[in-house]
């Protein structure tokens, strides 16, 4: 042999990577972080992207009671709608108005922890003890809202009580209705807190 065989082929690992080819690995997409839209998608969304094991548990609880919540004030509003129609406004209209307000004011906090950490994903990355955080807060409001059925329970329809909770549920059930109002803010406080005080 009168020279060097030369092994022409190119070391896979000095080869350029060319955009979008064979070779090519995508890291995770513009598409996967925008990747939902409007209330629906968020929670799928935060859901797959939470590492929160109680985050996870709450956007399945908070969002089945969101959904039930407001079927019921749905239906409910229907029917104060058709029982003051036709009749003078003023009174009747406040009743109206107040309704969905307190719908709203049920709902939305319910909802807001979910949005707020599909938000966080999206935007800016979060971490287990953010979505934890914000959950904790969430179960924290449902409590608020229970005491606040307790509340409002009209006498004819509380039920006789007994054991060591037997006081305190007394003591809820003897506070005007229009306190009932107070636990579900303060509940919608702390989500709010939780968020800015983990952000």
């Amino acid at each position: 042999m009168t020279g060097e065989s030369v092994d022409d082929r190119t070391d896979p690992e000095d080869a350029p990577t060319v955009e979008g080819g064979p070779e090519h690995v995508e890291p995770e997409s513009a598409t996967e972080e925008r990747s939902y839209s409007g209330l629906f998608g968020s929670y799928p969304y935060a859901f797959r992207k939470s590492d929160s094991l109680l985050f996870k548990t709450y956007a399945v609880v908070g969002g089945l009671l969101a959904l039930l919540i407001a079927l019921l004030f749905t239906f409910g509003l229907i029917g104060v709608i058709a029982s003051t129609t036709g009749t003078a406004g003023g009174v009747f209209s406040f009743s109206r108005a107040f309704f969905i307000f307190v719908g709203l004011l049920v709902v939305f906090p319910l909802l807001a922890p979910v949005l707020s950490v599909a938000r966080r994903h999206r935007r800016i990355g979060s971490n287990a003890r953010y979505d934890a955080a914000i959950a904790s807060a969430g179960y924290l409001f449902l409590l608020t809202l229970y005491l606040a059925l307790l509340i409002s329970t009209p006498p004819e329809q509380q039920q006789p009580v007994s054991g060591a909770y037997a006081p305190l549920v007394e003591l809820f059930y003897a506070l005007p209705a229009i306190v009932g109002l107070v636990p579900p803010v303060v509940g919608a406080a702390a989500i709010y807190a939780a968020h800015r005080m983990t952000r």
